[in-house]
């Protein structure tokens, strides 16, 4: 009955990362930048795994995908982000919120299985070469995407559902560049614990089972280069190939393990934010160029692809 005195709200208000005015266009000029890197890096790798026949390997046919994962993924949250910096505080109804933090969910945790699966991949590489594409044949890099995509649906989904099933009275100022889970949770005024049950446990876990997989990965693979290759050259070489994916492994880890991991409180500072801006907006524009950048087979096929436009 106490709840009938309240008005439900319909729609919140974005605050954004800041309010100061020389700041918002420092900040509309670089994350715009950062935006179209990602979409440009990531489209021309997605362009380039398709349409050259020399990187129709399982490796890159999951480089494929985590570049069409970073390109939805930055895509949910910076043109809202954008638009704040150029116009201030950004409405958002009840249903484009939950739609956010649906997709926000969906791709990091697709991302997150993804990139354990691209660990197994160089660990069958490098420790049992000859059966290589056996073990990774089409169908099964086929199964392993779709795994890969599925969990994180099914993980988004759930968040999406019971976030859907709070009551939002009063407060509607989201102290938030976009709508995640935390900041949701702050401002119901129905009880939450079974939600943080779910972030502290399900959440946590789909950010720590890939990770334990990709530590596992890297140890076999360590262990057997130096097991079974007894020269300097011959154990770099085969991990040169690791250095790329160990490098985006850490940019997506190190920010989430700040912002997801247990013991979590309700509460969501300043640090969430400026934490989840890493993961969103910097993170999507930096992979293509770490894959590229460390990667010959990628920059011969890049060159290829620019030789024949012209």
């Amino acid at each position: 009955l106490v709840m009938l005195n309240h008005t439900e709200v319909s729609e919140f208000i974005l605050l954004g990362l800041t309010d100061i005015q020389g700041l918002q266009y420092f900040f509309f000029i670089s994350f715009l930048l950062l935006y179209l890197t990602s979409l440009l890096g990531n489209g021309v790798i997605v362009i380039m795994v398709i349409s050259e026949p020399q990187l129709h390997t399982p490796m890159y046919f999951f480089l494929g995908n985590l570049s069409c994962l970073d390109i939805f993924y930055c895509t949910v949250t910076v043109p809202k982000m954008l638009t704040g910096f150029l116009f201030g505080h950004q409405p958002i109804s009840l249903a484009g919120c939950l739609a956010q933090l649906y997709f926000f969910h969906f791709l990091g945790s697709t991302e997150a299985v993804l990139l354990a699966t691209m660990a197994y991949d160089r660990y069958v590489a490098i420790c049992n070469p000859l059966c290589y594409t056996l073990v990774m044949s089409p169908r099964t890099c086929l199964l392993l995407a779709v795994a890969s995509w599925s969990i994180g649906f099914v993980h988004a989904m759930m968040h999406a559902v019971m976030t859907s099933q709070l009551s939002f009275c009063g407060r509607y100022h989201i102290d938030h560049f976009f709508c995640d889970i935390k900041p949701l949770l702050n401002l119901a005024c129905s009880s939450t614990s079974l939600n943080m049950t779910l972030l502290n446990v399900v959440t946590t876990s789909i950010a720590l089972g890939p990770f334990i997989l990709i530590v596992l990965s890297y140890l076999y693979i360590i262990s057997f280069l130096f097991q079974k290759v007894q020269s300097q050259e011959g154990r770099w070489k085969p991990f040169s190939t690791c250095a790329s994916h160990l490098t985006v492994v850490s940019l997506l880890y190190i920010p989430l393990f700040f912002n997801y991991t247990p013991p979590s409180s309700g509460s969501s500072s300043r640090r969430d934010v400026q934490v989840s801006v890493v993961y969103s907006a910097v993170t999507p524009a930096l992979n293509p160029l770490i894959y590229t950048l460390r990667n010959q087979e990628v920059r011969s096929a890049l060159n290829k692809m620019v030789e024949r436009k012209l």
